[in-house]
Order: C-alpha cells, then sequence, then structure tokens
C-alpha cells in the first residue's frame, strides 16, 4: 500500500535518497551500554549508533523523541541503537502516542508526491505517517513522517516486525521544556468506552498488549492489537510523578521481568529491572489481575503516566497502539 500521506516534495525526497550514502559514513558501532550513552549525547544531524550485541535477544521498543529529535532503539529493555531524526515542520507536526508497526515495505514509493521514494518505510498509521529514510537538516522538517538515515533505517527494518512498538513523544516546538520523558501528557487516551471497570478481550482477540496506567485516574487501561478490552481501578501510591516505559522480557534464567525502557529525561534507569519494592506500591483488584495475568506476554509495554485516561475539557484524545486492519 501506498501512502496518502509524505514528508516532503518529490524533489526532495528523491534527493535526500541520495543523501544517506554519505551520512552511512556517520554510523558508528559501540561494544558497551555505557559507550552507547556516552556517544548518544553527542550525536550531529546525521549521525547515528547502532550495537544490537549489547542486547541480542528481547523485545524491541522504538522511542522517538519529538524534543530532542533523536529515536532510541530498545531491546529487552537495554538501548541498542540512538539516531538523529526530523520529525513533522509546525503545521504538519508528527502526532505523539504510542503505535504498533502496521506495514513494512523497503522499496515504498509514494502515491502523493510523484512516486517519490520512502526508503525503508515503516507504517505506523494508515493516514500516511512512517519511520522511513529521508532528510536530515537538523530540525523538524517533515510533513508529519519520522526521517531516519539511510543506513540506521535499513538496520532497524531488518530488527523490527510487525507490531513492533513505537513510542512519540515530547513537543519540536518547545526542546528545552518537554524533554522529560512526557510520553502521553497532556493528552489523553483516545477510547470510546465510557469511564468505568469492564473487561472484554473478545473486542481484540490477538495482537500486541500494552497497558497505561493512570496516577491522576487512579486507573489502567488494556489495549490489544489497539483496542481497549479492559479498565479497572489501579491505586498507584507511588510518590513519583514522572512518566515511565516498561518492556516485560526474560532475565537470564527465563523468567518474566518488566525492565524500564530509559526514555528522555530518565535515561539512568534504561535497562533497570521493575523491583518488588516498587511493584508493591500498585494495588490493582485480584479479580482483574487474574484475568489480565494469563495475557502477559514477553514484549507487552506498560505506561505509567500522570495524564487522565479519557479526555476531559482540556484533554486531547491521543492514538495508543494504532493498530493494524
Amino acid at each position: 500500500m501506498r501512502s496518502s500521506r509524505l514528508c516532503h516534495p518529490a524533489w526532495i525526497l528523491a534527493f535526500a535518497c541520495l543523501l544517506p550514502l554519505a551520512a552511512g559514513a556517520q554510523g558508528a558501532k559501540t561494544s558497551s551500554a555505557v559507550e552507547m550513552a556516552r556517544q548518544a549525547d553527542q550525536l550531529k544531524p546525521g549521525q547515528w549508533l547502532w550495537a544490537p550485541q549489547i542486547a541480542p535477544q528481547g523485545p524491541l521498543l522504538v522511542f522517538v523523541d519529538l524534543s530532542k529529535q533523536l529515536a532510541t532503539v530498545y531491546r529487552n529493555g537495554v538501548r541498542i541503537g540512538v539516531s538523529t531524526v526530523s520529525t513533522g515542520k509546525p503545521g504538519h507536526e508528527t502526532p505523539t502516542g504510542v503505535f504498533t508497526i502496521l506495514q513494512k515495505d523497503a522499496r515504498h514509493r509514494s502515491s502523493t508526491y510523484h512516486n517519490a521514494p520512502m526508503p525503508y518505510q515503516q507504517r505506523l498509521t494508515w493516514d500516511g505517517v512512517a519511520l522511513h529514510a529521508g532528510g536530515l537538516p537538523g530540525y523538524p522538517e517533515s510533513h508529519g513522517c519520522v526521517h531516519l538515515p539511510y543506513e540506521f533505517a535499513k538496520a532497524l527494518f531488518a530488527a523490527t516486525g510487525r507490531t513492533t512498538t513505537v513510542v512519540i513523544a515530547g513537543d519540536s516546538a518547545h526542546p528545552v521544556t518537554t524533554g522529560a520523558g512526557a510520553v502521553l501528557a497532556p493528552a489523553a487516551v483516545a477510547t470510546a468506552t465510557p469511564a468505568g471497570d469492564f473487561w472484554e478481550p473478545g473486542r481484540s482477540p490477538s495482537g500486541p498488549l500494552t497497558i497505561v496506567m493512570s496516577r491522576s485516574d487512579q486507573a489502567l487501561s488494556v489495549l490489544r492489537n489497539g483496542i481497549e478490552i479492559g479498565r479497572s481501578a489501579a491505586r498507584n501510591a507511588s510518590g513519583d510523578d514522572a512518566t515511565h516505559v516498561l518492556v516485560l522480557g526474560n532475565d537470564k534464567d527465563g523468567r518474566q521481568v518488566w525492565t524500564y525502557a530509559g526514555v528522555s529525561g530518565h535515561d539512568a534507569e534504561a535497562g533497570r529491572v521493575l523491583d518488588e519494592a516498587t511493584r508493591n506500591l500498585v494495588h490493582i483488584p485480584p479479580a482483574f489481575y487474574d484475568k489480565v495475568s494469563p495475557l502477559l506476554a514477553t514484549g507487552t509495554t506498560l505506561l505509567v503516566t500522570q495524564a487522565p485516561l479519557s479526555a476531559g475539557e482540556t484533554g486531547a484524545a491521543l492514538t495508543v497502539m494504532s493498530g493494524a486492519r
């Protein structure tokens, strides 16, 4: 399928596809998580890091920080890649939220801008927002897509699968004040379901699971393949008001563990396993937990936020896990 929305006039995109050949030389490899963190803070436009050997197995999560114009790739909660990006310019802002990769096409071409190439395209929405190789001037210049360096886009394309989770957060217009890991706030989770506890797994029988926990509502929402299948009260006694992203993976003994992805503003927690003391601060009705627990699988994503689950008078709808049709 071709995009109905694209990020550049055709001649710019066509030219951009030649640029990555030079930009590829700006990629770097590293052998440790510590070195990855050090180099990530020094990247210039068009530069990137890729070190999949740091965490060779486990679920993949892509975090795009609009404020810093960076994309970070985590595997099993460990950072394995970082790249500079160019996202939507004013009037064509890249949407924030939690998405899944709906479609992959290494040789994709636009149906809107004269068949212009979009190498290594990974679609996030059906109206044309995608990850793909493109121009990287050092500031937001696209019409909503996330531009990546050519070689990084190629490596990421090979590593992801359909249903890989992509989190987009921040505000490219205010890079100084909005880079503190605000994954969901201040927008609200889009849902057509009235507030209140319910459990209807039949609404979406299969697909990737995401759990969004709201401290302001003291509630959580369970989404599968982008469709809300359950909601319940969830008391969070933690005094922490930051936003966190966790991925369910496996430890060296094969046991399931929640691992933090070090989103912008919380880099130090990347790869840290959720401890028992923190788990005990969250109280979910046992009957509801017993329903959700069998669905928890490697790759399940948990987002903890101050944002409300239901759109109020000041809350704007946010796409959460834009699932495949």
